[in-house]
């Protein structure tokens, strides 16, 4: 496995010229590193998992595969910026994410070939795109992190909205919600809740002193450090606090409707891809079973989108909100629009 990874110190204040910078720097990256003959893989899952899952598949086929990550600040935004950039003339064969709106968006921009791969019939409808161009599994949970030597957990609010209020944005740390799977959750606050509310939480957040830093593994150590009570995250983040010692605890709150938002990974194929047979082995590779266990078992806790194998492994799936991923994409423009109006100045 070849790899070359984009990575960025910058802050929020200027993500544009940040994901610039990264692009310029994994096109030079790509260019030395891949090879002629491999797949090509633009991936924003966390690289230790990825590295071993890509190493598994290069021991059984012999092939070698070049992976391109990202870094933690711009993931997976980095990655779909330089797959629009690429355009007609892809370096990627195949896109591995750790999110799933940006490759819904990807495939409405005609940026993704469409395959059925054989395993379809075991993916749930929710989890797969129509037209065949992305199969999404194994989810990650959006969750409130706190310490709970700061905050009692009786005295917590039950829903994301209320975080909004001054006694919680004051203790918050968020991620970024110009990248990553933050991006994603606000966009689903604006597709559940419709502009005004979407465009009132954040402004509570900003008004009420809510600490913006530049990813949710970021959040997590400011609340370690004891420099907020609390932080939006993902299941994953906090799991990886506690294998470091962190009493951290987690609370699902609700998106409004019963559950909070899920984020599951996702595979899809690059339009013109250079290697398109070779990508859709690796492809079904990435959404099996196999991996869903691997991503379960892993540092991550992925929890498979397949319903035998979570009886299997006693996996239980989180409380999770209705809104559909096509609806999260849909207000996704507008709730970016508002993000950069309001929060990130």
């Amino acid at each position: 496995m070849r790899w070359a990874q984009s990575r960025s110190s910058c802050r929020h204040a200027r993500p544009g010229r940040a994901v610039a910078v990264l692009w310029l720097m994994g096109v030079g990256l790509c260019a030395s590193a891949c090879g002629r003959d491999n797949v090509v893989l633009y991936c924003s899952v966390d690289e230790e998992f990825a590295r071993t899952v890509i190493a598994e598949y290069e021991k059984r086929t012999g092939r070698q595969i070049d992976v391109v990550f990202d870094s933690e600040a711009g993931k997976t935004t980095g990655l779909v910026r330089r797959i629009r950039a690429e355009g007609d003339h892809p370096r990627a064969d195949l896109f591995w994410s750790s999110e799933l709106i940006n490759t819904v968006l990807l495939a409405r921009d005609g940026l993704l070939a469409s395959y059925t791969p054989p395993t379809l019939d075991q993916i749930p409808s929710r989890y797969r795109d129509t037209q065949g161009r992305w199969t999404a599994v194994a989810v990650r949970a959006r969750v409130l992190a706190y310490d709970p030597e700061r905050v009692a957990a009786d005295t917590l609010p039950s829903t994301w909205e209320e975080l909004a209020e001054p006694r919680w944005a004051s203790q918050l740390a968020m991620a970024n919600p110009l990248f990553g799977t933050t991006r994603g959750h606000v966009a689903a606050m604006f597709a559940l809740w419709g502009p005004q509310r979407g465009r009132a939480f954040l402004t509570g957040l900003r008004d009420h002193g809510a600490m913006v830093v530049d990813g949710n593994s970021t959040a997590v150590r400011k609340v370690m450090g004891g420099q907020v009570a609390m932080c939006m995250t993902d299941t994953d983040d906090v799991y990886a606090a506690r294998r470091h010692g962190s009493n951290l605890e987690l609370r699902y709150l609700d998106m409004g409707d019963g559950g909070t938002f899920t984020t599951p990974c996702s595979v899809a194929l690059i339009q013109g891809a250079r290697h398109p047979a070779k990508a859709r082995e690796l492809y079904d590779y990435l959404i099996s079973a196999e991996v869903e266990e691997q991503l379960f078992r892993s540092t991550s806790g992925n929890v498979p989108i397949r319903q035998a194998l979570r009886s299997r492994l006693g996996a239980e799936y989180p409380p999770t909100s209705a809104v559909s991923y096509d609806a999260v994409a849909d207000a996704m423009e507008e709730a970016v629009t508002a993000v950069r109006e309001i929060l990130i100045r």
